[in-house]
């Protein structure tokens, strides 16, 4: 086993293709909306990439067949911009894991002449949102304005302590190796996984992109876990006995 390995699967003709990551995070607000749209629009995996970096073990599919953990990269035809949006189940483990399966990330992503990077995540609130507004940052200022126009707000110094792992490192490599690079994060508890944040996020996406999605599958992902939520409060609220209904249990 390589360090590092790319296991190419097609070799789709796409138009100036932009590249979107949405890898388990805080609310797996990416992974969310990167799923969404490889289910939603028409898809084909276009490589698997492979790392020493990523966690010892395998998935088991419903034939109970194994297969290591790995990235995928998929192609995504649109009505807008062709998309490669990649996703997976794991981040790399260790601080150059990092570095290297990001690099390796973008290598795909320079294979298809590809200059727009996109990373998608969430920013953690540690309160429960109502209004996801999507936050952002980007390898250049002059991308900005174009971003701001989608609604996307750029806060000083936030999200606090920086972006960690993959959405942060493919925004700062992906700037060093010319890329025009942001990163999308919509507001979250953290606590939950939050489709509404990654609704947020996905409309921004499609405005910026020029495409659109069948979005009746993440909103009612979003109706189940506000269930979630309710029941949490209650459980968190807990009954108001009156005297009458005082117990002393010893």
């Amino acid at each position: 086993m390589d360090e590092i390995s790319t296991e190419w699967v097609a070799e789709p003709d796409l138009d100036d293709p932009a590249f979107v990551e949405g890898l388990p995070g805080v609310g797996h607000v990416g992974k969310l909306v990167a799923e969404h749209v490889i289910e939603e629009a028409d898809s084909e995996v276009v490589c698997r990439i492979h790392s020493e970096h990523f966690p010892p073990q395998v998935t088991v599919d419903d034939d109970s067949v194994a297969e290591l953990a790995a990235a995928e990269i998929h192609a995504v035809e649109t009505e807008g911009r062709d998309l490669l949006v990649l996703t997976g189940n794991h981040q790399a483990q260790d601080n150059v894991g990092h570095y290297r399966v990001t690099g390796a990330f973008l290598d795909v992503a320079a294979e298809f002449d590809t200059t727009d990077v996109f990373a998608l995540g969430g920013v953690p609130t540690g309160e429960l949102v109502e209004d996801h507004d999507v936050v952002g940052s980007v390898s250049s200022a002059d991308l900005k304005e174009d971003l701001a126009e989608a609604g996307v707000e750029f806060r000083s110094e936030e999200p606090a302590g920086g972006i960690v792992g993959p959405s942060g490192l493919l925004v700062g490599l992906g700037g060093k190796r010319g890329f025009d690079a942001v990163c999308l994060m919509g507001e979250t508890s953290g606590y939950l996984v939050d489709p509404k944040a990654a609704k947020a996020v996905l409309a921004v996406l499609e405005d910026l992109l020029g495409f659109d999605v069948d979005e009746e599958a993440l909103d009612d992902r979003a109706d189940e876990m506000e269930e979630v939520v309710s029941r949490l409060q209650d459980m968190e609220e807990g009954p108001s006995p009156g005297d009458e209904d005082l117990r002393y249990i010893g």
